[in-house]
């Protein structure tokens, strides 16, 4: 076994703070950047260039897959597929109907639907005619739509038929000043006439089509300083944040991905396929798409239907899969029942093969060469879970536990690694290697073309010149966005001397990877002084069989903390069944027994990762309802709105100190 090996450079000192301000950190950058950052590919330089590249090489490959609904049986069909130059071809009408319109470059057009090819083809005719396309959030309600649509100065949406209702309704005021609404398929007559009072035009996708084909205009490509898309992204509290991001922030970002990828043995090829249920609008979908894209691969939709994912994954077989932690905490409880159900003895075979794998991976050994005889006996069938073509899942949005993610490198059989990035760094500050078993816990090093440091955070106590070095991560590079849409306060407030400051705290490993440990706004003091980080504590508690989520509550004028959970309904039944109790998960929910079992699990937790007394949790509500199911109450990235679940919550937290208070000897 060689020296540790180090995956970032240093190419700055760090300083204590001057005059007042705080210390940073060294510099960081990525190895494949020591001497400075790798030379841009002269013929890629904006998203469009990207698209049409791939056309020009890859007309027949497959692009865009999606299923058709069968109306007889309600169950959906095998994939469909668009190959490039079909989709080429939809792009150029679309474009041409979209200037037919009177859209000029640089008018914003909205998207607003779930994903399906028909967003992508949308988005490319944007490209292509210098428009900068906008998404509207399906998740955070009309209320958002109506914000965007007004601050972002919409003139024409595309929308999926489910949302048009969303944007034809009184709650959508500034809907008003649309000039065309063009529907994925086709909208309902009552909603046209609608739409067409309100002085819109509405066309079916079938209708834009055709009105592009009669009035053929020539593209008008974008230049790399050009904004590409308005991404907004939901603050935890207030109105949407508008970022820009401009053609060079794409097409950076995917010469990175290349450069980055280009060092692995493991080639992508063209044959790769992608499984896209992340929302679209959101930005590590959108990058991976569009990297794929630039690949000349396949990007498969699933239907629509989260809970029906595993039927998606049988009929496409993806090879890659990209996830948030709670879908990927989703997949690794489906194991963990499985194993459950298997008879003892099968179970203990199970635990040896895993931990005698897990033992030759530490040693250096990679995935694939660990234990062939593990995977062909235990680990093949959890592979076969996801389609059993799967070589890579990624894990974003917000840091995945440490148990987690070794468990499925383990015995996914494909490399598992994380990812971090902000809309606001086009999505890819850090990216970790795959078959390294020292990134696990951690996002890996800065990615190709961006620089890292780390600042000082007083108040916290975090210092980037201590042992180990902590601070707020500060991002500089080609692919950090211009700025906030029509905010520049907040774009001052957020890009200092060239360095845009995310918000979230990193430690520096000694391999050189970064560890995301904090948020800086979601630490709360509780009364005797002490800091707690509650983000930090819920990745720790959800790992409980019992707990399917967690949201944790405390403040400065109490003592404890408490909190809010929806317990595992599979678990919940099966500790239903063990105590001879009968029920909904609602009625369960009410029981003073369950309450105390999934005290007594989030205590054992606590225990097992060594957590200080004031972190236990001391009092709990139980929520039958998933928090997503629940209006408002997360981001549309799945984060929770602390300030809005308080909201929701208050009277029975106040109820449930009062119990505790009294309890207290």
């Amino acid at each position: 076994m060689s020296m540790m090996q180090r995956f970032s450079v240093e190419v700055e000192g760090g300083r204590e703070g001057q005059d007042g301000g705080p210390a940073v950190g060294p510099v960081y950058r990525n190895i494949l950047a020591k001497n400075g950052f790798p030379p841009l590919a002269p013929e890629l330089n904006t998203a469009w260039d990207s698209f049409r590249l791939s056309v020009e090489k890859h007309p027949g490959n497959r692009m865009l897959g999606w299923r058709e609904r069968n109306n007889t049986n309600g169950k959906f069909g095998p994939y469909a597929w668009k190959t490039y130059k079909q989709a080429y071809e939809e792009v150029l009408n679309i474009g041409s109907a979209l200037r037919a319109c009177g859209a000029q470059p640089g008018a914003r057009v909205g998207i607003y639907g779930p994903n399906c090819p028909q967003w992508i083809v949308a988005m490319e005719a944007c490209n292509g005619h210098s428009l900068i396309c906008v998404p509207l959030y399906d998740t955070l309600g009309a209320g958002a739509a109506n914000f965007i649509i007004d601050h972002a100065e919409i003139d024409f949406v595309f929308v999926h038929d489910k949302k048009a209702t969303g944007l034809l309704n009184p709650d959508c005021p500034s809907a008003q000043r649309l000039k065309s609404i063009i529907c994925f398929t086709s909208l309902t007559q009552e909603e046209q006439e609608k739409a067409n009072k309100a002085g819109t035009k509405t066309y079916s996708w079938a209708e834009f089509l055709n009105l592009g084909k009669e009035n053929p205009t020539e593209l008008f490509p974008p230049q790399p300083f050009n904004s590409c898309t308005i991404m907004y992204t939901s603050g935890t509290s207030g109105d949407p944040k508008g970022v820009v991001l401009t053609h060079e922030n794409v097409a950076v970002c995917i010469r990175g991905l290349d450069i980055f990828m280009e060092q692995f043995e493991e080639k992508m090829t063209v044959d790769d396929v992608y499984i896209s249920f992340l929302p679209l609008a959101h930005i590590l979908d959108r990058v991976i798409e569009e990297y794929f894209f630039h690949k000349g691969a396949s990007v498969g939709y699933y239907h629509g239907n989260l809970n029906e994912l595993r039927d998606d994954l049988m009929e496409l077989k993806p090879t890659f899969f990209a996830g948030v932690p709670r879908v990927l905490e989703r997949v690794y409880e489906g194991i963990q029942t499985a194993i459950q159900e298997l008879n003892p003895r099968r179970r203990k075979i199970f635990g040896f093969l895993f931990k005698y794998k897990l033992f030759w991976m530490n040693l250096g050994y990679k995935q694939k060469n660990a234990s062939p005889l593990a995977d062909l006996l235990a680990f093949g069938k959890v592979k076969a879970r996801l389609g059993g073509r799967v070589r890579l899942i990624v894990s974003g949005a917000a840091p995945l536990s440490r148990e987690i993610e070794e468990f499925l490198r383990v015995t996914c059989c494909c490399f598992v690694l994380q990812g971090y990035g902000l809309t606001e760094t086009c999505g890819l500050s850090t990216v970790g290697y795959p078959d390294e078993m020292s990134m696990i816990g951690s996002v890996g090093p800065a990615s190709v073309y961006s620089e890292m440091r780390l600042e000082e955070v007083p108040e916290m106590g975090y210092h980037p010149l201590g042992n180990p070095p902590q601070g707020e991560i500060c991002v500089r590079g080609k692919t950090v966005f211009s700025g906030y849409y029509k905010n520049p306060e907040l774009t001052r407030e957020s890009i200092k001397d060239g360095w845009f400051h995310t918000g979230d705290i990193g430690e520096i490993l000694p391999n050189g990877a970064v560890k995301i440990i904090d948020r800086k706004k979601n630490l709360i003091k509780l009364s005797q002084g002490e800091y707690v980080a509650i983000e930090y504590l819920e990745k720790i508690y959800a790992v409980s069989p019992m707990v399917e989520d967690i949201w944790i509550y405390g403040n400065s004028l109490k003592s404890m903390l408490v909190a809010v959970v929806v317990p595992s309904e599979e678990n919940a039944k099966k500790w239903m069944d063990d105590n001879g109790c009968r029920g909904s998960l609602a009625e369960l929910c009410t029981l003073n027994e369950l309450r105390n079992y999934v005290l007594s699990e989030l205590k054992s937790a606590a225990e097992r990762n060594k957590l200080r007394g004031f972190e236990y949790v001391k009092g709990v509500i139980l929520e039958p309802l998933p928090f997503e199911l629940q209006a408002e109450l997360l981001t549309p990235t799945m984060k929770k709105r602390r300030n809005k679940m308080l909201e929701h919550y208050q009277a029975e937290i106040d109820e449930l100190y009062q119990t505790l208070t009294k309890r207290k000897p």
